[in-house]
């Protein structure tokens, strides 16, 4: 993977939260963490970008989405195994925007979230701060577990730390897009420029498989090809996207 830019710092007041989380402290970058409006964002060149970044748990999309996103019935909740009287912990291995694991702590499950990108860290951790102190969403966030590591290459090792049960390892893998005519929506843009794209998907389902004690859900573009390695043993496809479902290497013997 090719060297991620570099995000300026433009708060002093974030200079402390920067050095914490190994984040180069630029007076000019591409990308900067800043707070507007009493959230922590992360902002580059609005043609390019679109609007500032920021995790919002407590209001927007997650907020209707918890009112009206379906409940248990959800694709996610179906592939992830929660079920009537079922409630498996999650660990979202890829956490991203924290958007997956929110929806499936909001259905009661309890989640590890593990984000290897210093910037979403941030953003992750602003998110949840405020979605504690919202009445609304703080018994959910209650139940969200943040942790900043590779599970490429630690995932055993921040699973343990955490001392969190993997019963399902969540994945959602960036992939390289491969239409170079196609355009990204801005805010993807911005996080596959933070992120770029998980080359090591391979290792990273290989990984999960080997913590993973019941299975691994991986979420996928609805065309896109599996992750190269073990065929998946079920899939649960929606319009846009589906779920390969691996069960643990114990259950198939």
């Amino acid at each position: 993977m090719s060297e991620l830019p570099t995000v300026a710092v433009t708060d002093a007041a974030l200079v402390e939260l920067a050095e914490r989380l190994g984040l180069p402290v630029a007076s000019e970058a591409e990308l900067a963490l800043t707070r507007r409006d009493g959230r922590l964002t992360l902002a580059g060149d609005v043609k390019r970008y679109g609007l500032p970044l920021a995790v919002e748990f407590a209001s927007g999309r997650a907020a209707h989405r918890r009112r009206f996103g379906g409940g248990r019935g959800q694709l996610i909740a179906r592939a992830c195994g929660l079920g009537q009287g079922v409630t498996p912990a999650v660990v979202d291995a890829t956490a991203g925007l924290g958007r997956d694991a929110f929806v499936l702590a909001s259905l009661g499950a309890r989640v590890l979230l593990i984000e290897r990108v210093a910037a979403i860290v941030a953003l992750l951790e602003d998110g949840l701060v405020r979605a504690l102190a919202d009445p609304e969403t703080a018994e959910i966030a209650a139940r969200m577990q943040l942790v900043a590591g590779d599970a490429t290459c630690d995932l055993e090792a921040l699973v343990a730390k955490a001392a969190f049960p993997p019963q399902v390892i969540h994945l959602d893998p960036m992939f390289p897009h491969r239409d170079k005519s196609a355009l990204v929506k801005k805010e993807m843009r911005l996080f596959r420029t933070l992120a770029g794209d998980d080359q090591d998907a391979p290792r990273l389902l290989e990984a999960a498989l080997d913590v993973a004690s019941h299975r691994v859900v991986v979420k996928r573009p609805r065309k896109a090809p599996p992750i190269a390695g073990p065929a998946p043993r079920h899939v649960i496809e929606g319009k846009t996207s589906r779920y390969d479902l691996y069960v643990h290497r114990s259950l198939t013997r």
